[in-house]
């Protein structure tokens, strides 16, 4: 089609005036009528108290919570008690506040999840002790069980990777889950210096304790000088996916096999996000070179829209060690696509 006269015209016409909120392809505009208003702005994305995703932010009694309108409740776990090398995820919660810019539409999954569901920021989980890692534990297993007996979905930001044992401990309390889970590393090694409860064991604490079915958990990007600390993994009979194997395998493949893997029963994501190859997200605890890049972390999770999702997490950003605020961006927008994945969740629809 030439561009000519008639052409320009008719942009004129049909463009030339309005805002920026006028859009004419009705599944944009659904979306476009939810942010801007009537006189055409929207909120500048760096004004206002800053939550997770933007949402909005409920305070909350946190040993009565009224939470009985809420589809999902995002939640900062600052806690990182439990690494092994290098501290400072406990920073991750307010990290991943301060980004701005992420979402509100995933042109990928087609939602606007903060306006198609209930969402809020509810805060903190509270900590008795900052110095005592059994005990914070405790505090969120407990505190997370009000979130899911109230039939609200759980998506979390840590803290290291040892919060998601309580988690899954109040996710799978009435029934085992099965888990995508992506990652550098199974996290599935047991005790030592004189505790099981680190970040490199979460999950071989969770199959023990009844909570997460083995069968139906598949552990993907995993990679590094650790390997000989995963046998729990194979022997349980969790599904391995290394990082060589992304190239080999293909995503198509890997997201099939996932799929398969947890079928259409209950299921936990957890993305760590020392995942990623540190050129993408050097601010964590363990990095590990080789690793996933950002498109096909994202490429992943796209693939995983309809999984019945139960809750999720990202763990383990340490801003302190990112020069930028990359490590944070890309975790916010990991989490951001957890929510999206959420939205077409069987547990929504069902409010289980």
């Amino acid at each position: 089609m030439a561009f000519d006269d008639e052409a320009l015209k008719r942009l004129r016409a049909r463009y030339g005036e309005g805002h920026g909120g006028n859009i004419h392809d009705p599944e944009f505009r659904a979306v476009a009528d939810r942010i801007f208003s009537a006189s055409g702005t929207r909120a500048a994305p760096y004004s206002g108290i800053p939550t997770l995703l933007d949402a909005a932010y409920r305070p909350i009694d946190t040993v009565q919570p009224d939470l009985d309108d809420l589809d999902v409740a995002l939640i900062g776990v600052p806690m990182d008690l439990g690494v092994t090398n290098r501290p400072g995820s406990r920073f991750g919660p307010r990290a991943l506040r301060s980004i701005e810019r992420v979402g509100p539409y995933n042109h990928v999954l087609k939602t606007a999840p903060l306006f198609e569901m209930k969402v809020a920021d509810i805060g903190d989980v509270p900590f008795r002790s900052r110095y005592r890692l059994e005990m914070s534990h405790e505090d969120i297993e407990a505190y997370f069980n009000r979130v899911v007996q109230a039939g609200v979905i759980p998506l979390s930001v840590g803290g290291d990777h040892s919060i998601t044992h309580p988690i899954l401990k109040a996710v799978g309390r009435d029934r085992p889950v099965g888990m995508i889970h992506i990652d550098a590393h199974c996290d599935t090694g047991g005790a030592y210096d004189l505790t099981k409860f680190h970040h490199g064991g979460p999950f071989r604490n969770a199959v023990l304790d009844g909570v997460l079915d083995p069968t139906r958990v598949v552990q993907i990007g995993i990679r590094g000088a650790a390997e000989y600390l995963w046998e729990f993994s194979y022997e349980s009979g969790m599904t391995v996916i290394h990082a060589e194997d992304l190239g080999r395998m293909g995503l198509d493949a890997i997201i099939e096999k996932a799929r398969a893997v947890v079928g259409d029963g209950p299921t936990y994501l957890s993305f760590d996000i020392d995942s990623l190859d540190p050129a993408f997200a050097p601010g964590t605890g363990t990095p590990e070179i080789g690793g996933l890049t950002s498109r096909q972390a994202l490429d992943i999770l796209h693939g995983l829209k309809g999984v019945n999702f139960v809750g999720g997490d990202v763990v383990e950003v340490a801003p302190q060690y990112d020069t930028t605020t990359n490590t944070a961006h890309v975790g916010a927008q990991m989490l951001f696509e957890i929510l999206s994945l959420i939205r077409f969740s069987p547990a929504i629809a069902s409010g289980t």
